[in-house]
C-alpha cells in the first residue's frame, strides 16, 4: 500500500512550486496524487502539465497523509468550490501536514482556516492573511503546528524540507521503489 499525499490544483498553478514537490515526494517514496475540477490534464502558468487522477469531488482525505496547495494563479481558481474548502478542512480536523506555498494561503482564507495561526506567502497575499486573522511572518518557512508555508518558488527547498520533516514527525514511513 502506498502513502499518499494529496495536491489540489487549479489552471495557471507556478510550475515549480507544484513539480518540485510532486517529484521530490515521489523520490522519497510517496505517492502524489492530483486533484482538480475534473480529470484530466492541468495546464500550469508556464506551460507545464500535470495530469489530475481525480475530481475533487472524488477525493476522501482519509486516503491522504498530507496535503500541499501550489500557488500561482490556482488558488484563485480553486477557492470558492465548496468540495475544495471541504477538503482542506478535513486535513485540518486530523492534524495532517498542509503545505500552502506563494497564493496557496488563498485556499485556507476562503475555509476559514487561518485566524489565530502564524504562516506566510506570496508578499500580495500578506494583507489579506492579515485581515483573516493570521500572524504574517515574511520569511522562506514558516511552521505553525500542522500548518507548512513558504512565499515563493525561491523558497523551494525550505518548503519541501518542511513538509517532509512534518510527514516524519507523524512518523510516516515509506519504502522507495526501485
Amino acid at each position: 500500500m502506498s502513502v499518499k499525499v494529496l495536491f489540489v490544483l487549479g489552471p495557471e498553478f507556478e510550475d515549480l512550486e507544484a513539480l518540485y514537490p510532486y517529484y521530490r515526494l515521489k523520490e522519497e517514496g510517496f505517492e502524489p496524487v492530483v486533484a482538480a475540477k475534473e480529470r484530466g490534464k492541468v495546464t500550469g502558468k508556464h506551460g507545464y502539465t500535470l495530469d489530475a487522477q481525480l475530481s475533487f469531488s472524488e477525493v476522501n482525505p482519509k486516503d491522504y497523509v498530507a496535503l500541499v496547495i501550489p500557488g500561482g494563479r490556482s488558488p484563485e481558481h480553486i477557492r470558492t468550490i465548496p468540495e475544495v474548502k471541504t477538503i482542506v478542512k478535513a486535513f485540518f480536523e486530523e492534524n495532517k501536514p498542509v503545505a500552502a506555498i506563494c497564493h496557496g494561503p488563498q485556499v485556507l482564507i476562503s475555509a476559514g482556516l487561518v485566524r489565530g495561526k502564524t504562516l506566510t506567502s506570496y508578499y500580495s497575499v500578506a494583507d489579506d492573511l492579515i485581515a483573516a486573522g493570521a500572524n504574517y511572518k515574511n520569511e522562506p518557512l514558516v511552521v505553525d503546528g500542522n500548518l507548512i508555508s513558504s512565499r515563493q518558488p525561491s523558497d523551494l527547498p525550505y518548503f519541501v524540507k518542511g513538509l517532509l520533516e512534518a510527514l516524519k514527525a507523524k512518523t510516516v514511513s515509506v519504502k522507495v521503489k526501485r
